[in-house]
């Protein structure tokens, strides 16, 4: 940050001191960032989802009426959604195929009749034309469709990442998302973008995840169905997780590589039953998809021959060639090169690619919406032009060789979804050869890599490198528009070329007549893929699955580690980065060492806007609508004089007979247990009870604990409970001591006003409507908003009991307890608010998500710093 002579800086010191003593999420929004990186902060308009469950009255209920019939029950329809999830993730993947291979044949076919034509007639600015009028056309709808729902832009695993991290992010699981989402990228694929449909897939099956056990949508408002179940963050939650991993099963016929990237990319809570749940949705999406893929493309129904969108075909060396082998030993070597160079330019397209970004943040986001369509538009039409002319102009003429003419039935049997030999290109050039640089450009991008891969036939050193530069380039300006667009199948091209070209150079200039052209161009693919992508687990399992050669995962997991850490060094992966670029609070695997300097004192945020047990409606309305805070501690004051309060006020004596009946002492609870313990049959527990009856000493006026409140007590003005917080308290009246009974969410608090649930204070609390669980959760996720509530059906004297909806038993920390503890709690528990509490039950502050990231820890631990 600049100092106060900067000139980027104000003059006043005051100002200048004021804006460096600010936290990261105040600047944010305040809209600065830090100068000198231009780095984007965590937003505070982010909330989070509760994984944790409420532990109120209404659920104490329905566990009461809970028996194993009913919970196997509610398990089986568990099952059955994983599954229905599975399918219909399954059908998507289907329907994006289809079209997607109907478009791009029928576009394929008209250019390439008309090339050959030109080819003889010199016409070939009119092929030309046909092409950029099939490619701008699907562009074109597909930036429509992210201009109804803009969250349907990109990839989507950003914005899932963030989701099975905790985060809730506007829109991106609706279902107008996911229908925006599957037919866009169908356009934008169809129409010639470097961007592939795999990623979009794992969008579109989280999307199904979070909708489809719902059985309701904002966009269907009309069509109504009484499903009772899954009516929780915690649950949804679940199903996202499970249809993010069928995505990536019917993307790369993977199901066990899907189940590793929802553990490994998102999930910050996981057990062994979703482990089995995620699993067997992988297995239902990846089955489904490879039924009706192979049943409509082969006409075999049942033979399971195409397992996902993209398949990688047999790696296998030609019977003729007795020096081949897949891989050695000493291919390692290059391997881990490799890895280091998939690394750097993993690194080097995240780079531009996140100043891209920032550039369409600043000048193309804030204009009208129309800008974001020509940018999508001249994109298009600059990659079709570059695409042409290398085609025509570029390419050199290759010989075909005999294995690969010889291979068709082979290959088909091994369930590619095209013949190799099919998809040559034989632009400009004489019999049995074909036009290198045509093949690659003029074909899908599963029909590249395929070459890549599997053609025999010799691709020009000087071809691949201009493929590579020119798909490099061009990937990394089109990730970021404003259409659907996934970012797999271009760096496994783009990094394909880059492992066909280095087993040229090794057969050409070094001699290496062992090598497999096709395994190089794997590896390439998987260190460029790595290097941009930084996945290590799950893509490792995702591209062995995809190669079906379980022999390659040494070499798969080195060069995927090697360009992880190479990348690493220098930035982080590319969904990271646009998380970042979201300022999304990410919370990462775990924090860095050194963050254990600090306490939860140091991190809480100690101003507090809280109610109290019974408050009157006038001050709840007040507190929702002048905070934007999610959960309110329930707490009651200490004070000495409380005799003198309860005379005559109904509502100061509620108040305090609750926090009276809420504290545990340890001779109350060996009373209860006795008592329980009496009733026991056993003659030996009844003497022992009796002996502790006995033996037990007379209980005491006034318990230990508040003993030690009262000697805690200092003066503050007397401030009835059904005054809201006021901005003109002063420090003493802001920060007296406040016992800590529990946790209510604004949802709740929200959803008792609508319905009218208070009592009047000349009767008793217990006069009190009482509402279900199934009644306090029915308007989930969507709950009704405070400022639409209409105050003239509400009483404002009226009083609200909110402790049998209150959370009594939540998450809670010591004010000494280490960054790391505070961390791992509210990570793997998948909290929302996690409160302090002291040694005598009082709250002291609460932990939210944005007090744990990574920008707000490093700066309390400046602050740490100053003042040691």
């Amino acid at each position: 940050m600049a100092g106060c002579g900067s000139a980027l800086c104000c003059c006043c010191p005051r100002c200048c001191g004021e804006r460096e003593s600010r936290t990261p999420e105040e600047l944010t929004i305040l809209g600065e960032t830090h100068e000198e990186e231009d780095e984007i902060l965590p937003r505070k308009d982010y909330e989070s989802l509760d994984y944790d469950r409420c532990i109120n009255d209404p659920y104490l209920e329905v566990l009461e009426s809970m028996d194993n019939k009913k919970a196997r029950k509610y398990e089986a329809v568990k099952w059955v959604m994983v599954f229905a999830i599975g399918v219909c993730t399954g059908l998507v993947g289907l329907f994006v195929d289809f079209f997607v291979r109907l478009f791009t044949q029928l576009k394929f076919r008209v250019v390439q009749s008309s090339v050959e034509e030109c080819t003889e007639k010199g016409c070939l600015a009119l092929s030309l034309l046909e092409l950029l009028g099939f490619n701008l056309t699907f562009v074109f709808l597909a930036s429509l469709l992210v201009l109804i729902q803009p969250v349907a832009a990109g990839s989507g695993i950003p914005e899932i990442k963030c989701y099975l991290n905790g985060v809730k992010v506007p829109g991106v699981v609706r279902l107008r998302t996911v229908v925006c989402k599957a037919m866009g990228v169908l356009f934008s694929v169809a129409g010639g973008l470097f961007v592939g449909k795999e990623g979009p897939m794992i969008h579109s099956g989280a999307v199904v995840g979070a909708g489809l056990p719902q059985f309701q949508s904002i966009s269907l408002r009309k069509i109504q169905f009484n499903f009772p179940y899954f009516r929780s963050d915690r649950d949804k939650r679940d199903f996202v997780s499970a249809g993010a991993a069928a995505g990536v099963a019917a993307a790369f016929g993977a199901p066990i590589g899907g189940t590793l990237f929802s553990l490994e990319e998102g999930s910050s809570f996981w057990n062994q039953g979703l482990t089995w749940k995620v699993l067997f949705c992988s297995m239902a999406a990846t089955f489904t998809l490879n039924f009706f893929r192979s049943g409509i493309q082969f006409g075999s129904w049942g033979s399971f021959q195409l397992p996902g969108l993209l398949n990688f075909g047999e790696f296998k060396c030609s019977e003729s060639d007795k020096k081949c082998h897949l891989w050695t030993a000493v291919d390692l070597g290059f391997f881990i090169l490799m890895g280091i160079v998939g690394g750097l330019l993993g690194a080097t397209f995240n780079c531009l690619n996140k100043r891209l970004a920032k550039y369409r943040m600043r000048n193309v986001h804030p204009k009208p919406k129309l800008v974001r369509v020509l940018e999508s538009l001249l994109v298009s039409l600059t990659t079709t032009v570059v695409v042409f002319v290398a085609s025509m102009v570029l390419g050199e003429c290759r010989q075909m060789s005999s294995t690969s003419r010889s291979g068709n039935d082979t290959l088909i049997v091994q369930g590619m979804s095209e013949d190799v030999n099919s998809s040559i290109k034989t632009f400009f050039c004489p019999n049995e050869t074909y036009n290198d640089m045509a093949t690659l450009f003029f074909n899908p991008q599963e029909s590249a890599i395929l070459q890549l891969f599997h053609q025999e036939g010799t691709f020009s050193p000087v071809t691949l490198s201009l493929f590579f530069l020119l798909y490099f380039l061009l990937s990394c300006w089109t990730y970021g528009i404003s259409v659907p667009s996934g970012l797999f199948v271009p760096s496994l091209l783009c990094g394909a070329a880059f492992g066909r070209l280095v087993a040229n150079l090794l057969k050409s200039y070094i001699g290496l007549d062992h090598i497999y052209s096709g395994t190089f161009a794997l590896i390439g693919a998987a260190a460029f893929l790595g290097g941009v992508v930084r996945m290590t687990i799950s893509l490792t399992v995702i591209l062995i699955e995809s190669t079906n050669e379980i022999t390659y995962g040494l070499p798969i997991m080195i060069t995927l580690m090697v360009a992880k850490w190479t990348g690493d060094f220098f930035n982080k992966g590319i969904y990271d980065i646009h998380v970042n670029l979201r300022g999304v609070p990410l919370l990462e695997w775990e924090t860095e060492v050194e963050m254990d300097k600090l306490r939860a004192s140091d991190i809480m945020e100690p101003n507090l806007t809280y109610v109290y047990p019974h408050t009157r409606i006038q001050s709840l309305v007040s507190i929702l609508r002048t905070t934007v805070h999610h959960a309110f501690p329930v707490v009651t004051e200490n004070r000495g004089n409380e005799r003198e309060f309860m005379k005559g006020n109904q509502l100061i004596s509620n108040n305090i007979k609750f926090k009276k009946s809420s504290i545990l002492t340890r001779a109350g609870e060996q009373r209860k247990r006795s008592q329980s313990m009496k009733s026991y049959p056993s003659s030996e527990l009844r003497n022992m009870c009796d002996e502790h009856i006995t033996t037990e000493e007379p209980p005491e006026k006034e318990d230990l604990l508040q003993q030690m409140l009262e000697r805690r007590y200092t003066p503050y003005p007397n401030l009835y409970p059904d005054q809201s917080p006021s901005e003109e308290w002063t420090m003493e009246e802001r920060f007296r001591p406040l016992t800590f009974h529990g946790l209510i969410l604004r949802s709740q608090l929200v959803t008792l006003l609508v319905r009218g649930v208070c009592y009047s204070e000349s009767q008793s609390s217990a006069s009190q409507p009482r509402l279900s669980h199934a009644e306090m959760s029915e308007d989930y996720p969507r709950y009704p908003d405070i400022h639409d509530l209409d105050l003239t059906l509400l009483n404002p004297r009226m009083i609200v009991d909110v402790t049998p909806y209150m959370n009594p038993s939540p998450f809670a920390v010591s004010p000494n307890t280490h960054v790391s503890q505070v961390f791992n709690l509210f990570r793997t528990m998948g909290l929302r608010h996690l409160p302090v509490v002291n040694a005598v039950g009082e709250i002291v502050g609460i932990i939210t998500r944005h007090n744990l990231t990574h920008e707000f820890l490093q700066a309390r631990l400046r602050q740490h710093y100053q003042t040691i």
